[in-house]
């Protein structure tokens, strides 16, 4: 039995569970999470679709292309491009009422996955980087920074970008599946060494994953470079052109949109809008802890400006300039 041998099966065994005689697209990036997927799902599954986003001129379109046409699959590019990216960040918005830029960069890309494709289920990579140390910019953090940025990119996950791509499944008619979030492959996980999943060094990172991929007789899929899928894909750095040819932010762009659209829920004949910006995981748990308390973000929001103006200082919000 190898070391990972229980944990291999398990992502086998999710991965033949969402695709066993069925049509299904992948959400390919051409590297090593995606390519696991297309591999083992080539086995099971009635037909593979691998469908990468990106420009024509982007590093995931080239990986894409070259790895489907390694594993024998075939494979689809999911346009994006100065001509099509405002109308598809508009069709975004409106289907998930997302206003957070970095969601959009990072979700658009499934947005033209499920958009394009005319398999009812496409598999996702999601969370690979998250449990098996895949984020480039913690390799270098102590033990109690690389803990708690770990936990917020699981937080984040399941907050704010699996929920955004639910409503993007939902626009779409689709079905999501998530081979690397299955139960038993989070807890085979668990089980292991925390310091087996740390990466040492950028090389090293989802050093375990490499290895089932190699056990699950795939080697020629272990050592494939990849970029965040905003990067790869050329998305962020598109919305940055159309921004600077607007003349404005990146942030302030996609504002923009979303405004155009009217989902403020503001009549500014009346009442004053104000721009908030927080952390869309603070946001998701005040969204719950309103709902339970019957208020609004309006109605919070009117009290704590009512009382301030009144009292002439924030004195009435314990920890406040702790918190700011």
């Amino acid at each position: 039995m190898t070391r990972y041998e229980a944990l291999g099966n398990a992502i086998e065994s999710a991965i033949r569970r969402s695709c066993e005689g069925k049509r299904v697209g992948i959400a390919f990036s051409g590297g090593m999470d995606s390519g696991l997927l297309a591999a083992v799902a080539s086995k099971y599954a009635k037909s593979v679709t691998c469908y990468t986003c990106g420009t024509d001129d982007s590093f995931d379109v080239a990986a894409g292309r070259e790895l489907a046409g390694i594993l024998g699959l075939p494979w689809v590019q999911c346009r994006i491009s100065e001509d099509n990216i405002e109308d598809t960040l508009r069709e975004f918005i409106l289907a998930t009422k997302v206003s957070d830029p970095f969601t959009i960069s990072y979700d658009l890309q499934l947005f033209t996955v499920c958009r394009e494709a005319d398999e009812r289920v496409i598999i996702s990579g999601q969370g690979s980087d998250e449990y098996f140390g895949g984020c480039a910019k913690s390799v270098e953090d102590d033990d109690d920074e690389y803990e708690a940025v770990t936990e917020w990119g699981v937080e984040r996950l399941m907050k704010v970008s699996i929920p955004c791509e639910m409503s993007i499944a939902s626009h779409f008619k689709k079905r999501l599946a998530y081979p690397y979030l299955d139960e038993e492959v989070v807890r085979q996980i668990g089980l292991l060494d925390p310091d087996e999943l740390r990466p040492k060094n950028l090389d090293d990172r989802k050093a375990v994953l490499k290895t089932v991929v190699s056990d699950l007789g795939f080697p020629v899929l272990a050592h494939r470079t990849k970029k965040a899928s905003q990067y790869g894909s050329n998305t962020t750095e598109l919305i940055r052109s159309m921004a600077r040819r607007s003349g404005v932010r990146y942030n302030r762009y996609i504002s923009r949109i979303y405004e155009s659209l009217d989902l403020r829920n503001a009549n500014l004949l009346r009442d004053a809008a104000v721009d908030v910006r927080m952390d869309p995981i603070l946001l998701h748990d005040a969204d719950e802890m309103l709902e339970k308390l019957g208020k609004t973000h309006s109605e919070v929001l009117t009290a704590v400006y009512r009382r301030m103006v009144r009292d002439g200082n924030l004195d009435f919000i314990d920890g406040m300039n702790d918190d700011v």
